[in-house]
């Protein structure tokens, strides 16, 4: 069963985005599409790193516990508010960290915010340091408008059957890009 890791990136006190990271968790587990885990960038309270994991004389144990669990993962999810029209420092302090890590990774973007274009305008800034830095980024977008009247603080859609209707196409993606990273990690 493929490992799924959600990356919760926003630390803000009192942030939403974490609604939806809820949301895939449960998802992926109801829909036994693989093995989920949240990875809550909230929960570890990074300091801003001053160099990447690969040149660290002694990295803290909490960075390489996450770098190995984004290596140890067949496909990632990141969940990212918009502020003011960009990503959260959080998650570029996190990306920049890795390296190879990222490599390949089959991976894709869930934006949020409070208002009406549900952080799409984040995805491009985003998308661009994801490519740079390697990352497989599947064609597939889930945005979330409006996130305090569309996920509860539990991540449960309030409407279920319409949100489950786009996680499962934006999931498909993510989890064809997995088989077919397996499928040619197996012919190199």
């Amino acid at each position: 069963m493929h490992k799924i890791v959600i990356v919760s990136a926003s630390v803000r006190l009192g942030r939403n985005s974490h609604r939806v990271a809820l949301f895939f968790e449960d998802y992926i587990k109801q829909n036994n599409l693989g093995q989920p885990e949240i990875l809550d960038l909230n929960a570890y309270q990074f300091p801003i790193f001053e160099e990447r994991l690969r040149y660290m004389e002694n990295p803290l144990p909490a960075v390489l516990e996450v770098a190995q669990k984004i290596k140890d993962a067949d496909g990632v999810i990141i969940v990212t508010p918009e502020y003011n029209g960009g990503y959260p420092a959080s998650i570029k302090n996190f990306t920049d960290l890795l390296y190879d890590e990222w490599k390949r990774k089959p991976l894709a973007i869930s934006t949020v915010s409070d208002g009406n274009f549900g952080g799409t305008q984040v995805i491009t800034s985003l998308l661009f340091t994801l490519w740079k830095i390697g990352s497989w980024v599947v064609p597939a977008m889930f945005p979330v408008p409006n996130v305090k009247e569309s996920f509860d603080e539990k991540g449960v859609a309030q409407n279920a059957e319409a949100t489950h209707k786009r996680a499962k196409r934006f999931l498909d993606e993510l989890v064809w890009c997995m088989k077919a990273k397996d499928a040619m990690s197996h012919n190199e």
